[in-house]
């Protein structure tokens, strides 16, 4: 349901931002609903080569992803940059609660290369902050039992080449607080042999466990940095995605708990696109009472394994490059090395 905000917006299509430059045929709007979703994936098609992002969106990709957005509001919380008619951008926020307290006003901006350079990506990120301001002056920010105020943060991410984002951040005040790595492990050779701790044992993963897996997984990652509270929804996403492979997961079991576990998934619309045979490692953790005790080291190798025996030659991941219990480094001794860096950038919410 179209909010009254948003009908003022479609009914005057000329919705006015402050910082907007003066481009010949220039607009901006809102959401319209699935109508809009093939004009995103050719945003992101039209970006994509330019911003060196691997990315295989399509409209039933959009579709999924939107139908479990949390703490968004399309209808409120995006902006659509048209010229003469056509999408040339969009943006979104939205806002997440971390459990050390603190809150993020999160959102990013995505517009055609041609068009950058002229002022545009500037307004609608300032548009997006006004838009979280409101959304931001809706909410508690003291907590009733202690007092204390909650630290509140604009927030977005660029990859290392993602420059024109990267730049329009720091110099509208955001600063990289932390880095993340999108890392390669180039061939499925010397896979090592590597045995699980005694008492643990990898299960086939039967759709009845899938809950306790997942449920497993968000406690085991609330020690992240800037963990956020985790939302059921996310799961019921998870199941949706084609990237939803139980069948290949590793999971380590210590009787009826969950020890730890690898999310393993191959993206086969990203292999015939790029043109390669690349499985992913990825959803990696071990719950507090199995650690220091090499399961990861374990998972990760038995994924190796079904990886390769699936036609993979290569296999990625992302990672914290912080990460407080040295995942970089297991990585790397796994033999798998940065290809990418993505910078998380955020300044305070006034």
């Amino acid at each position: 349901m179209l909010t009254t905000r948003c009908l003022e917006m479609v009914v005057d299509s000329m919705l006015t931002l402050l910082d907007a430059p003066a481009v010949p045929g220039l607009t901006f709007r809102c959401f319209r609903g699935e109508e809009d979703y093939p004009a995103m994936v050719a945003v992101i098609a039209g970006s994509k080569v330019a911003d060196q992002l691997e990315r295989t969106d399509s409209v039933d990709d959009i579709a999924r992803n939107y139908r479990h957005l949390t703490n968004s509001d399309p209808y409120q919380d995006m902006l659509f940059a048209e010229v003469n008619g056509q999408v040339i951008g969009y943006s979104r926020v939205w806002w997440q609660q971390a459990l050390d307290g603190a809150r993020f006003y999160e959102h990013f901006a995505m517009l055609l290369p041609e068009w950058r350079g002229k002022g545009i990506r500037h307004a609608m990120l300032r548009h997006n902050e006004s838009r979280l301001r409101e959304i931001a002056a809706a909410h508690q920010t003291t907590d009733a039992s202690t007092g204390v105020q909650a630290q509140c943060y604009f927030r977005s991410q660029g990859a290392d080449t993602e420059r024109d984002w990267e730049a329009l951040l720091v110099s509208e005040g955001y600063e990289p607080v932390r880095h993340e790595f999108n890392m390669v492990r180039p061939n499925l050779e010397d896979i090592p042999d590597l045995p699980l701790p005694a008492g643990l044992e990898v299960r086939p993963v039967q759709p009845e466990h899938q809950w306790t897996i997942w449920q497993a997984s968000a406690e085991a990652f609330q020690d992240e940095w800037a963990a956020v509270e985790t939302r059921d929804e996310w799961f019921e996403a998870f199941q949706e995605s084609p990237t939803f492979q139980p069948e290949l997961w590793q999971v380590a079991w210590d009787g009826d708990q969950v020890a730890g576990m690898v999310h393993n998934f191959i993206n086969e619309q990203e292999n015939s696109e790029y043109d390669r045979k690349r499985g992913y490692t990825e959803g990696i953790c071990v719950r507090r009472p199995w650690r220091r005790r090499g399961l990861a080291r374990a998972l990760i190798a038995r994924s190796f394994q079904v990886l390769k025996d699936r036609g993979m030659i290569e296999v990625a991941l992302g990672v914290d490059t912080e990460n407080p219990n040295g995942a970089l480094r297991l990585y790397e001794s796994l033999g798998f090395r940065p290809v990418k860096r993505h910078t998380i950038f955020r300044k305070p919410l006034d």
